[in-house]
């Protein structure tokens, strides 16, 4: 873990970049492999790598968000715009704000770069992925911001991972009885 604090702390950008572009872009093969009930390769490697590329340029603009938003409630709070609160409350006010300002951003720059990447447009479902917004990723990021600053963009990609199996598993293919 110490090596991992070291490197994460030596080269922040590098370290988120790395991060989402390896557990980023595996979420969403394994949404793929979940929802089809196979493993196979649902991009193709020009896909899977301009995805990983996608994932890593997005990994900069979320390390920045977090640093940002921090600062933003922080300053609420200094300003009595917010009432001071606890730690989980300020988690949960970094991840609100963030997710409710930052997230929509975040959700259509994402759709556009798959949308390029794959030579088509689709805005299918776009609803439900700003709806993932509340369920998922206040929660999801009301922990994040509970821990330690070295370790907050780790579990970001982390839960990526896991929104990833969330979704392949809610979007399986029926099969046959």
């Amino acid at each position: 873990m110490d090596s991992y604090i070291s490197l994460v702390q030596a080269h922040p950008i590098l370290t988120a970049m790395a991060q989402f572009a390896v557990l980023g872009t595996l979420g969403e093969v394994l949404s793929k492999w979940l929802g089809a009930g196979r493993v196979f390769s649902p991009f193709g490697l020009r896909g899977t790598l301009l995805r990983a590329l996608g994932w890593a340029a997005l990994a900069v603009c979320i390390k920045y968000a977090f640093t940002g938003f921090i600062g933003f409630v922080d300053g609420l709070v200094a300003h009595g715009l917010l009432p001071a609160p606890g730690a989980l409350g300020r988690a949960f006010a970094v991840s609100l704000a963030m997710n409710l300002q930052f997230g929509p951003f975040l959700v259509l720059v994402h759709r556009l770069m798959d949308n390029a990447i794959d030579g088509r447009s689709n805005w299918a479902n776009l609803d439900k992925s700003l709806l993932s917004l509340l369920w998922f990723w206040v929660p999801a990021h009301t922990v994040t911001f509970l821990l330690p600053p070295d370790l907050r963009i780790g579990l970001a990609a982390l839960w990526s991972l896991a929104l990833g199996l969330i979704l392949g598993w809610y979007n399986r293919s029926p099969r046959p009885a």
